[in-house]
């Protein structure tokens, strides 16, 4: 099963999923490929695969994302091969910007996509401020692009709204583990127990 996480831009994707996939057995993280620099104690490999630009539009060129996007000057992509590798673990989760949401819905229409959302913009732009990493210059322009995104939910199967940390991990565990019992997900088991010999 392919879950997304995703969101706006400081609204917690990634550190909630991070908590997910501590928390929950059979759920791997997908690593993404970023051109940005890493920030402070991120590890290649763990957090992000850090390549060059050019590098990173190669990876374009021969087709090896699923999904790939520019977010604020910098190119982030899934691989095809990472995607694979992980799904043959178990459940993978993806913590991707919109964009990228919605290419998964279209290869993966059965994936499980929830929208985290803030409990406002207000809030959204303190916990942009806090993070340190945007101008003041372009809080406009973020605010501006999150709202955008926002209004993107419809293409998702379920919304988060991430006040409270604690809770919002809970929330998406338990859609996880009822996305996991869907009759399509369970139909090759329920059809064994059925046709099993006595």
């Amino acid at each position: 099963m392919i879950v997304v996480v995703s969101g706006p831009s400081g609204v917690g994707k990634t550190t909630v999923a991070r908590a997910v996939v501590d928390r929950m057995e059979g759920v791997n993280f997908s690593v993404s490929h970023t051109t940005r620099p890493p920030r402070g104690g991120e590890v290649h490999g763990k957090d992000y695969y850090f390549v060059s630009r050019e590098e990173f539009l190669r990876m374009v060129d021969q087709g090896e994302f699923v999904e790939w996007a520019e977010v604020y000057g910098h190119l982030y992509g899934t691989s095809r091969e990472e995607l694979e590798r992980k799904l043959r673990m178990g459940d993978v989760l993806l913590d991707i910007d919109v964009q990228g949401a919605l290419s998964v819905k279209k290869l993966f229409p059965r994936s499980v996509r929830i929208m985290l959302f803030p409990p406002s913009l207000e809030v959204l732009k303190e916990r942009i401020r806090r993070r340190g990493d945007t101008p003041p210059e372009d809080m406009a322009r973020r605010l501006e692009k999150a709202r955008w995104e926002l209004k993107h939910y419809p293409y998702f199967t379920h919304i988060v709204i991430n006040q409270v940390l604690e809770e919002t991990v809970e929330e998406v565990c338990s859609i996880i583990k009822g996305e996991r019992r869907r009759e399509f997900r369970m139909e090759e088991r329920a059809r064994r127990i059925i046709w099993e010999e006595g």
